[in-house]
């Protein structure tokens, strides 16, 4: 039997310590395609004002890395305090004794420079923190913000967080997302060539796609270099683009069947040291539209085990 390559594995291996990745979301983060700035919308499948309007009555203030000054600055560092330590005093009682602070909401690079340092300085003087997982998209990362990561890099641990989804841009392009695959393949490369860690997310399911268009992203996510890889189904949630589709039947989610079928074969293609972060997701609330099997993670990940155990593969 072999163990996947955890991120939990891969740390116990380099620093023999439990390390836990703390998720934080800050006020005034948004993201380009929702902004205006590349798109409109948003991504089909991601829940924005458009199509739910009492979002931008609790968010009133957004970021760029255009804006002048940040009004939120001193609101935002008090939800790293508050989130970072309750999340930290909970993993702690379960045994995790280092953590990175990870960027997770929105667009963590959109941003004025300034506010990225401090934010990011901030977060790296939590206790027990030992580095950043900053999660962004691909046309929201400049030189500028690779020479800052780099430099914290050179005392700290950090992972740059790229949405690929799919590397064919009718796909891209289908759903929304306001830049081609040669942008996200651009800067993978340039954050590699700095000596930083990537991390890539592709999503398995989207419109259009069949399975080997989904192994060919995998492919060429390990062609680009990535050194970790988070891969989840496309589910729908109320007020999005997607959900319109889905009502109207013009897009059908992947079944559990063919999924953990194509999970399966996108292990077999990743190399032994590529870290795997994530092998399915979900959401267990009322917002879930479909496919139901994606309203239950832990069974989803019972059904996922099952058949990597019958591959002699432990996760």
């Amino acid at each position: 039997m072999r163990k996947v390559l955890t991120f939990g594995r891969y740390y116990k291996k380099c620093i023999g310590r439990r390390v836990k990745k703390i998720p934080l979301g800050l006020s005034g983060f948004t993201c380009p395609n929702i902004d205006g700035r590349v798109a409109k919308g948003g991504c089909t499948f991601c829940e924005n004002e458009s199509f739910a309007p009492n979002l931008a009555k609790t968010k009133k203030i957004f970021l760029s890395p255009e804006s002048k000054e940040n009004p939120l600055l001193q609101k935002q560092l008090k939800e790293i305090d508050f989130q970072y330590s309750a999340t930290a005093e909970y993993y702690k009682r379960r045994g995790y004794e280092k953590f990175l602070a990870y960027f997770q909401a929105f667009t963590n690079t959109y941003a004025p420079i300034d506010t990225l340092k401090t934010l990011y300085s901030h977060a790296l003087k939590q206790p027990d923190c030992i580095g950043l997982s900053i999660g962004t998209r691909s046309d929201c990362v400049s030189d500028e913000v690779l020479d800052l990561l780099q430099e914290i890099d050179s005392e700290h641990e950090v992972w740059v967080e790229y949405g690929i989804q799919s590397v064919f841009d009718e796909t891209l392009e289908r759903i929304n997302r306001g830049h081609d695959s040669a942008n996200v393949e651009e800067w993978i490369k340039k954050t590699k060539d700095r000596g930083l860690r990537v991390c890539g997310h592709v999503i398995f399911g989207l419109p259009g796609e069949n399975q080997e268009m989904m192994l060919e992203t995998i492919r060429k996510a390990i062609e680009w270099g990535i050194d970790s890889i988070k891969i989840h189904p496309l589910y729908v949630v109320k007020n999005t683009a997607l959900a319109v589709e889905f009502m109207k039947g013009k897009f059908t989610p992947i079944t559990q069947e063919e999924y953990i079928d194509t999970l399966l074969k996108a292990l077999e293609i990743l190399p032994k040291d590529i870290v795997v972060q994530r092998l399915t997701a979900g959401i267990g609330d009322s917002s879930l539209l479909a496919p139901a099997w994606c309203a239950d993670k832990n069974r989803q990940l019972l059904a996922i085990r099952k058949a990597l155990l019958a591959k002699g593969l432990i996760y």
